[in-house]
């Protein structure tokens, strides 16, 4: 039974029908209805709410019809029944479990557009091959079973239904060339897609660079390619990890709500201050964005960056470091009469000045910016456990400096602080301890403690208070997060390529899988709602809980082409699943039940 709409006299009605078959004058079955109640005219129940009628019909069948009069007519399902038979041998038996998680992955990859963008790739390249099929295995794998390329094209039969023709495998190498190629088309498209969909809040925008080392040992010679050289992208430059081997540079850009804009990549030897300007032309200068105001950490502060923002529009949040800006300033942030109290642990203050500098063609340029300082015990305390063994080292050379032994590992982590070199030019002896208590920087040591808990930043936003300019600033710690579930969950390195097109089209698959994941957790966080702090994403769970628990849905294959769930009774897969409104019951499923539960997920 059904509950339908019609017209008498132009009027329309509500009534509760049932169909049924007959046969008609030649042996066919045809179908017929019956009404089994008249409810009433529709303005009698209309609630002026939008889709009165097709709420109700899905009401009735939910079982809790919104008109009473239905509740005596609620039919009692009716429990499908299976006979399956099984034979020993037959694997059956004990069930042969692959993954179903595919099911919410395709959602989400169409979501972000990325279907229709490979099938058009594919039709206008004359393509054979199943890309859509290879880029899907690229980004499901790297989110559930992060592998080498050719493992990850193996993994295909581990699927309930395999994403691709794998007839060549070496296609999947074919797949990344195209990454490569059109990344400008893939990101744009997701970008277009996330604006659409759950929305890009990119007011502020976060931009890090983080770099990946590979396991070799010369970095990778310039190409000569007709028109120029092409620099290696593997070069020796300052690894975040403290590696000597050669590194790719990554520059990412994220949006206030934690998700990935897009990445540029740079040859290891780049500075990370020296990315920003030409990510910004290469990559936000060709999404259709707002004036957005770029957040960044000191490692990123230039006046050749400022200047450059200040010129396309932009605004900027900037850390700057304390013991390098000129004595004066210096003096400024330890006069304490200024400064506005938040109880005992925390005070901030701030003032206007104008800086006459110089833009990367040598235009001078008056930027106008805001200089807030402010000082947390927090932050005070994460220092002084940082410098705690420089400390207790003083404390012991003060308190004996005629037999104090230094070593020459200590030595150069100490140098700084000594007014002249304490180890002989000519020999490389250490000087006798004795002499270095005399030798100690004294202005340098009470410049470390006195700063202690101090950040400084510079904004071009004049007109914002303070205190949102700090928490603005503090969203940065969600990109290292990001950076931390690339490496992490994501398992981003080693990475198993080695041209600088694969290297390039491997960090898109991860940024991809990384925006999918975020659009899991984000979807967890409001689905319980729980307030999205900034950049504390376990609060509704981990990128590693995410992905072992989509690891963990599965799926057995029965006789008889009927399907049985697995673990869907472990608890973070269970918050997964409810977020998405994904209600897996108690029973067999069959394909056309395994396609009604992927159409109605609610992304």
């Amino acid at each position: 039974m059904f509950v339908e709409q019609f017209k008498n006299n132009g009027v329309p009605y509500l009534r509760l029908v049932q169909s049924y078959r007959v046969e008609d004058s030649q042996g066919r079955k045809v179908s017929r209805k019956k009404t089994i109640l008249n409810i009433g005219p529709l303005s009698r129940f209309d609630d002026g709410e939008p889709d009165f009628v097709q709420r109700l019909k899905d009401s009735y069948k939910e079982g809790k019809p919104i008109i009473d009069l239905l509740l005596p007519y609620i039919e009692e399902p009716v429990a499908k029944k299976h006979v399956i038979t099984f034979e020993d041998g037959d694997m059956a038996c004990i069930g042969t479990p692959k993954l179903v998680s595919q099911i919410l992955l395709d959602r989400l990859f169409v979501q972000l557009g990325l279907d229709k963008l490979c099938a058009t790739l594919k039709h206008s390249l004359g393509l054979s091959y199943d890309l859509t099929g290879f880029i899907r295995l690229l980004i499901f794998g790297r989110i559930l079973q992060p592998a080498s390329k050719w493992e990850t094209a193996q993994q295909n039969a581990q699927y309930f239904a395999p994403l691709a023709d794998t007839t060549y495998p070496y296609h999947i190498y074919d797949a990344l060339d195209v990454l490569a190629k059109y990344k400008e088309q893939f990101i744009h498209r997701m970008h277009s897609s996330i604006c659409k969909t759950v929305g890009r809040s990119s007011t502020h925008i976060y931009y890090d660079v983080t770099n990946f080392f590979f396991e070799i040992e010369k970095p990778d010679p310039n190409e000569d390619i007709g028109d120029g050289v092409q620099k290696g992208l593997r070069q020796k430059g300052v690894s975040k990890e403290n590696r000597k081997e050669p590194i790719v540079q990554m520059g990412m850009f994220l949006d206030d709500n934690g998700i990935p804009i897009t990445i540029e990549t740079f040859p290891g030897n780049t500075l990370d201050q020296a990315t920003l300007r030409p990510a910004l032309k290469k990559s936000m200068g060709k999404l259709e964005t707002e004036r957005f105001v770029l957040v960044a950490d000191r490692g990123l502060h230039s006046f050749y960056n400022l200047c450059h923002l200040v010129s396309d529009g932009q605004g900027y949040i900037v850390s700057k470091s304390i013991r390098k800006t000129p004595k004066a300033e210096r003096q400024w942030i330890m006069m304490q009469e200024d400064y506005i109290a938040k109880g005992n642990s925390f005070k901030f203050k701030s003032r206007i000045v104008t800086r006459r500098v110089k833009d990367e063609n040598g235009v001078v340029m008056e930027l106008k910016e805001k200089v807030i300082v402010y000082w947390s015990e927090r932050f005070y305390m994460r220092e002084y456990n940082e410098h705690k063994s420089f400390l207790d080292f003083l404390e012991r050379l003060r308190q004996n400096p005629a037999s104090f032994r230094i070593t020459a590992i200590q030595s150069n982590k100490l140098k700084k602080f000594f007014k002249r070199e304490f180890v002989h030019k000519d020999t490389g002896e250490i000087i006798e301890s004795g002499k270095l208590l005399g030798m100690l920087d004294e202005e340098k040591i009470e410049e470390l403690t006195a700063f202690m808990g101090y950040y400084q930043i510079v904004t071009s936003e004049i007109d914002m208070p303070d205190e949102d300019v700090i928490e603005a600033y503090h969203g940065l710690t969600q990109i290292e997060d990001q950076f931390r579930e690339m490496k992490g969950t994501l398992s981003t390195r080693p990475i198993y390529v080695s041209t600088q097109e694969h290297i390039q089209a491997h960090l898109l698959i991860c940024m991809i899988a990384l925006t999918m994941l975020r659009l899991i957790q984000k979807k967890i966080i409001s689905s319980s709602q729980l307030e999205q702090i900034r950049c504390i994403w376990s609060y509704g769970m981990s990128g590693r809980r995410v992905q072992t628990a989509l690891q963990k849905w599965q799926i057995d294959k029965l006789p008889g082409d009927v399907y049985r769930f697995n673990n869907t009774t472990d608890d973070d897969l269970k918050r997964i699943l409810s977020a998405f409104s994904i209600n897996i019951m108690p029973k067999l499923y069959t394909r056309g039940d395994l396609r009604k539960i992927k159409t109605e997920i609610k992304l």
